[in-house]
């Protein structure tokens, strides 16, 4: 299966077509029987799925060094990452277990994007239901880095557990959004920026 990923294979046939036409050269990759499709589905079946999630962790450590140094446009030496999702739309007949509405199956892929290099450090599969913000429940905030995220993710409870552990987030504000200004600070509107406002909440369960 590394082999169908590493050659960009789209199908099981593909798979076995490929294969079979370098028959020659199967021994040297460990393959010594007949390929077929039954045979590829029942290894991709059985294999535990944790080696593809370490080995993509390795790669992915090793990818960020190469970008540690990347200039992204931003005048900050802290590590920034976005935090999004997408819903993949899938064949209900085929993944019933994906069930997203009444003749509909997706499931949903939500990515923590370091900037610098636009590497995905972090993904997780969930089923297409799970509202963005249930994921900051398995994020493990990095200290001193900055999260960029939509406004599906505003949740106070959970953003106050990325200040707790000394990082910093910056999110979009619901239309409904209810605050008072406390302090105006000076910016330089000709950076595009708008203003800088210090503000306290006052929604009926602020205090």
């Amino acid at each position: 299966m590394a082999f169908a990923q590493l050659t960009y294979r789209e199908s099981l046939r593909d798979i076995e077509a490929c294969l079979r036409s370098q028959y020659n050269k199967l021994y040297h990759m460990g393959i010594r029987g007949k390929i077929s499709r039954n045979t590829l589905a029942n290894a991709n079946k059985i294999r535990d799925w944790r080696i593809y999630a370490e080995f993509a962790q390795s790669l992915i450590s090793i990818a960020r060094q190469l970008y540690i140094d990347d200039d992204f446009g931003v005048e900050l030496d802290q590590t920034v990452y976005a935090l999004d999702s997408t819903t993949i739309d899938l064949c209900l007949s085929v993944f019933p277990w994906a069930r997203f509405r009444q003749t509909k199956a997706a499931i949903k892929l939500h990515t923590l994007l370091d900037l610098r290099g636009n590497i995905p450090t972090f993904i997780h599969i969930s089923d297409g239901k799970l509202h963005d913000v249930n994921v900051l429940d398995e994020l493990i905030p990095e200290p001193a880095s900055f999260y960029v995220m939509d406004r599906g993710y505003l949740d106070f409870a959970r953003l106050y557990t990325i200040d707790l552990c000394a990082a910093f987030f910056v999110i979009r504000a619901k239309s409904n959004f209810q605050f008072r200004r406390i302090y105006s600070h000076p910016i330089d509107k000709d950076t595009g920026l708008k203003c800088d406002q210090t503000v306290a909440l006052t929604g009926p369960h602020t205090s």
